[in-house]
C-alpha cells in the first residue's frame, strides 16, 4: 500500500473509500491533490473538527498537495448532516472574520504557503466560485446529474426529513459536489478527504467529475471519533473543547486531553499526534497507574501542536503542581491556572459559594454551581464545601489568592485584587 495510506491506515484514519485500490494506484504515480472542506459557521474550530486536518497532516508529511477548502459560500446554506436542525444564517462579514480565525488555527498542523508550486498547502474559499453562480444555469448543467431519489437514501437527509428538511439544505449536496467538480478542474484536485457523516456528499462529488469530466476522482472518509463512554468527542460539561485560547484555556485544553478515559488513549495519541507509532506502541503497555504517563504525553503533545511549546509548559507545570501540592501547605507557583480576579473587599464582606463558582470557567451557571456542591465536588484551598450556603470570605484566602477545584482534576484561580 502506499506510504501514506499505510500511514492512514496504521493511525486508524480510515472508514471508507470509493476505491482504495485505484487510489493507491494514483498515489504510487506520484503526488496527488487532495481537499479538505470546513465552513466557518464559528470564529474558532473544536478538536472535533481536527481528525480530517491531522490526516491532512500526514498526507502533506508524504509529499501530496493539500487544499484547505474554506466553505464561504456553502456557509451561507448550511451542510444538514449529522444536524438535527437547520443552521443559523451568517452574514458574509461573519463567514470572513470566521474564515480567517480558522486559517490560523489549520496552520498549528498543516504548512501552508500560498506558492501553489511549493507543494505547501492552499486556502480557498467556495465564495469565489458559488457566490457568482447563475441559479438557472446551474440547474441546468449540474442540477440535471443529480437524482432525489438516489438523494433520499443517503443517511444525513433521512435523518433531518423526519424532523424537517430546507429546501435550501437541499441544494447543500449539489453545491459541495460542484466544489470538487471546480476543484478538479482548476486545480487537479483527485480526491477529497472528509468525516463519515460526509460520505453521501463526497460519492455524489466524485460521481459528479465522472458525469462531467469522464475522469476517476475518488472519496475517503475518516470515523467520526467518538470517547469510550460514548459521549462525543470534544464535548465536557462546559460545552466544546475549542482551540481559541479565549474560548478555552490551553490549561483546560491540556486537562481534557489528560483526563481522557483508559480505553482512548492509545487511539487518540494515534489520531492527535504526531508521534512516531513505535513510540505509542510502548506506550501502550502501559497499565493501571502508570498509564497516567501516557495521558500526560497525549495532553503534552496535543497542547503542544495547537497552542505551542510555551503554553503546553506551563500547563503541564501547573497541572503537576496543583496535584502534587494540594494539602501540602507548600506556597506553589500556579500560574498558568486560569484565573479570575475579585477585589479583596468584595470577598471580605462575603460571597456565596455558588456565585463564586459560577464567576469561574469550572462552571457555566449558578445551576450548574448547585449541583457541583450538592454534589460534593466543590473544594477550595482543600476545603471539602458543605453546603450551597456557605459563605466564602477572606478567612479563605491563601497567599492573596483562592484556587478553587470542581471534581478531582479542574481547577481555578481566584485571584485578590486591593
Amino acid at each position: 500500500m502506499n506510504k501514506a495510506l499505510q500511514v492512514l491506515k496504521d493511525r486508524g484514519f480510515i472508514k471508507q473509500c470509493t476505491d482504495l485500490e485505484a487510489l493507491d494506484a494514483l498515489m504510487e504515480k506520484g503526488p496527488v491533490k487532495f481537499y479538505v472542506g470546513v465552513d466557518p459557521t464559528g470564529s474558532s474550530l473544536h478538536v472535533g473538527h481536527m481528525v480530517p486536518f491531522f490526516a491532512m497532516h500526514h498526507m502533506q508529511e508524504a509529499g501530496h498537495n493539500p487544499i484547505a477548502l474554506v466553505g464561504g459560500g456553502t456557509s451561507m446554506i448550511g451542510d444538514p448532516s449529522g444536524k438535527t436542525e437547520m443552521r443559523k444564517m451568517l452574514t458574509i462579514d461573519q463567514i470572513n472574520e470566521n474564515a480567517s480565525s480558522i486559517r490560523g488555527q489549520l496552520g498549528t498542523v498543516i504548512d501552508f504557503d500560498e506558492n501553489r508550486e511549493s507543494g505547501k498547502a492552499v486556502m480557498l474559499n467556495n465564495y469565489d466560485w458559488l457566490g457568482g453562480l447563475n441559479y438557472l444555469e446551474f440547474l441546468r448543467d449540474i442540477g440535471k446529474h443529480f437524482s432525489v431519489n438516489r438523494m433520499l437514501t443517503f443517511e444525513s437527509y433521512k435523518q433531518r426529513l423526519e424532523r424537517g428538511l430546507s429546501f435550501i439544505e437541499f441544494n447543500y449536496q449539489l453545491l459541495q459536489s460542484y466544489d470538487f467538480l471546480t476543484l478538479f478542474r482548476d486545480e487537479g484536485c483527485r480526491l477529497q478527504m472528509g468525516g463519515d457523516d460526509q460520505w453521501g456528499n463526497i460519492v455524489a462529488g466524485v460521481e459528479l467529475v465522472r458525469r462531467c469530466e469522464r475522469d476517476e476522482c475518488y472519496g475517503l472518509t475518516f470515523p467520526l471519533v467518538s470517547r469510550a463512554d460514548g459521549k462525543k468527542m470534544g464535548k465536557t460539561e462546559k460545552g466544546a473543547v475549542f482551540l481559541s485560547p479565549e474560548l478555552f484555556s490551553p490549561y483546560e485544553f491540556f486537562q481534557y486531553w489528560r483526563n481522557v478515559a483508559d480505553a482512548d488513549v492509545v487511539k487518540f495519541l494515534k489520531m492527535f499526534t504526531f508521534l512516531p507509532l513505535e513510540e505509542i506502541d510502548e506506550l501502550a503497555k502501559l497499565e493501571d497507574q502508570e498509564i497516567n504517563r501516557a495521558k500526560e504525553i497525549l495532553a503534552y503533545e496535543q497542547t503542544k501542536i495547537i497552542h505551542g511549546k510555551e503554553e503546553a509548559d506551563k500547563a503541564r507545570e501547573a497541572a503537576k503542581a496543583a496535584f502534587s501540592n494540594q494539602g501540602s501547605g507548600v506556597a506553589i507557583d500556579r500560574e498558568a491556572i486560569p484565573s479570575v480576579e475579585i477585589p479583596m473587599s468584595e470577598l471580605a464582606a462575603g460571597i456565596n459559594v455558588m456565585d463564586l463558582y459560577a464567576r469561574t470557567e469550572l462552571c457555566k451557571t449558578k445551576s450548574d454551581a448547585r449541583r457541583l456542591v450538592v454534589q460534593g465536588g466543590a473544594t477550595i484551598e482543600n476545603k471539602k464545601v458543605s453546603g450551597i450556603d456557605v459563605t466564602i470570605d477572606d478567612s479563605w484566602v491563601n497567599d492573596g489568592e483562592l484556587l478553587l477545584r470542581a471534581g478531582k482534576k479542574r481547577y481555578f484561580r481566584v485571584v485578590l485584587t486591593d
